[in-house]
């Protein structure tokens, strides 16, 4: 069994001194409102509501933590680029989420949600940016995919790959659909490893 599937919601942050508890490790998921986020975190840890998908921008306003066992977590971050809350508010939470994604020691990787159709955009950059100093691993989660053919989703992986790479090494990418439940073991296999160095993406443990 993938250890996504033991996922259980574990604390809501609006804050750093709310995340003054152990962790061995988390892998936080970024990315545009509505690019799929929460659906692709329901799908990994193979849970039909884990994670709150809504159809307003902006919906989830702090940092959602799943707990995987072992001091692990899954962490769900606001979307970015929403509108319907006030530029105060957007602020705030960026200042925070900019906080925990360059000093958050326990936090091993960022899953970058882009949908397939629309990827790399300014603001994606933005995150980048922000996130690279740490020199951390970042892996783009194409969602949607299913809205394009085998011919566009191959393009576009590859050309997100080029641009990824060409900024670092620790950057890949792969295709995935929640509606489908295609590319998660794809997902699995980059994402895992962070948070379980002696374990495959398919949850074997590695030979020693």
């Amino acid at each position: 069994m993938s250890p996504f599937h033991r996922a259980t919601f574990f604390i809501t942050a609006a804050k750093m001194s709310d995340l003054k508890f152990n962790s061995a490790g988390e892998v936080a998921f970024a990315g545009r409102s509505n690019a799929g986020k929460s659906s692709a975190i329901n799908t990994l840890a193979n849970h039909r509501r884990l994670a709150f998908t809504s159809k307003t921008p902006g919906r989830t306003q702090q940092l959602n933590y799943f707990a995987l066992g072992e001091d692990r977590y899954l962490v769900d971050l606001p979307g970015y680029g929403y509108a319907k809350v006030s530029r105060t508010e957007r602020e705030r939470w960026g200042q925070f989420i900019g906080r925990y994604l360059q000093a958050r020691e326990p936090l091993v990787g960022l899953v970058l949600i882009m949908d397939s159709r629309h990827p790399l955009t300014d603001l994606d950059w933005q995150l980048l940016d922000w996130f690279g100093p740490t020199e951390k691993p970042i892996h783009a989660l194409l969602t949607k995919s299913d809205k394009l053919s085998k011919l566009e989703c191959a393009a576009t992986l590859r050309k997100v790959r080029a641009e990824l790479t060409a900024v670092s090494p620790l950057y890949s990418a792969s295709l995935f659909s929640s509606s489908k439940k295609t590319g998660i073991k794809e997902a699995e296999a980059a994402i895992l490893p962070w948070l379980h160095p002696t374990v495959t993406g398919e949850g074997v443990p590695v030979q020693a």
